[in-house]
């Protein structure tokens, strides 16, 4: 049984909606120890749909872990931010979870957040959302199944996205240092200033942001599916992903991955490649790659 499922949006959802994750472990035994969620730090923001059973949050990400702080969460339906660090949950029992990630001009554009009011943080959906939108979100939740719950999202979303004339220029790539490079170049172009420190502060406005963390995040993307390539082929050598994916060196490479990750490349490689809790690196990792074979 597959316990985590990868629906990317359909094309004209591709600069609004990053993908949807489901999570669902009912009727599969798992120990304690297998119940963690591990997330990388990542620009995305989150509606998650808590639909049968409960996760508690780890505050402190990895460090959380290790130490094994947990707190409930606010609400079974929940808005987040972009993440700077690593991010962790536990779930206590069978868990049917569905995850919807927002590009977070989108999530600006359509749902009226400030992505940067949120960063790093993890908070109930009525909280952020107005009254129309929470409407929208209870309706999703009572949908009969995920493709039900898919196909009311991307109905009601598809006009509203076209309505809000986006950007047609965007490139074809959902890749975070692609999407980056588009909005420096959209940032440095747009309003009356043209200085960097102006098209910075654009950049942190759309995302919630600064340029270089969004930079890093987009290395540390491209040295994972790197990794990824490496690992079939029986070539991965952290100097030469290093190198493919950007870094000055490899010390680079393990620093930015520990910050980002919480963990060093060749433990988050076993872990990966082990661990239950990393199910979101796996599928994520499993859909690029089919994604790259079909283009």
């Amino acid at each position: 049984m597959d316990t985590a499922r990868l629906y990317l949006p359909r094309p004209s959802l591709a600069h609004c909606l990053r993908g949807t994750l489901v999570r669902d472990t009912r009727g599969v035994m798992l120990a304690d120890s297998q119940r963690f969620n591990f997330f990388p730090a990542s620009p995305y923001c989150g509606i998650t749909w808590f639909l049968e059973g409960e996760s508690l949050e780890l505050p402190g990400g990895t460090r959380g872990y290790a130490a094994g702080a947990r707190q409930a969460y606010p609400s079974r339906i929940l808005f987040s931010g972009p993440f700077s660090q690593p991010y962790v949950s536990w779930s206590t029992g069978p868990l049917y979870c569905f995850m919807l990630g927002w590009m977070p001009h989108a999530a600006q554009a359509l749902l009226g957040v400030d992505p940067g009011a949120y960063a790093n943080r993890v908070v109930a959906a009525e909280e952020v959302l107005s009254p129309e939108w929470m409407d929208w979100c209870h309706r999703v939740r009572d949908a009969v199944d995920d493709q039900a719950r898919i196909q009311l999202i991307e109905s009601t979303l598809e006009p509203q996205w076209h309505a809000a004339r986006p950007d047609e220029s965007v490139p074809g790539s959902q890749l975070v240092e692609d999407w980056t490079q588009h909005l420096a170049v959209r940032a440095a172009n747009s309003g009356l200033g043209r200085s960097l420190r102006q098209m910075e502060r654009r950049i942190k406005q759309w995302t919630g942001m600064p340029l270089r963390e969004l930079k890093g995040l987009g290395k540390l993307e491209r040295a994972f599916f790197e990794t990824l390539v490496a690992m079939e082929t029986g070539t991965d050598k952290w100097s030469d992903v290093a190198e493919e994916a950007g870094y000055a060196d490899q010390s680079h490479l393990c620093r930015q991955t520990r910050r980002l990750t919480g963990f060093a490349p060749d433990d988050l490689r076993r872990r990966i490649a082990e661990d239950e809790g990393f199910w979101a690196y796996r599928v994520w990792g499993f859909q690029e790659r089919v994604d790259a074979t079909e283009r």
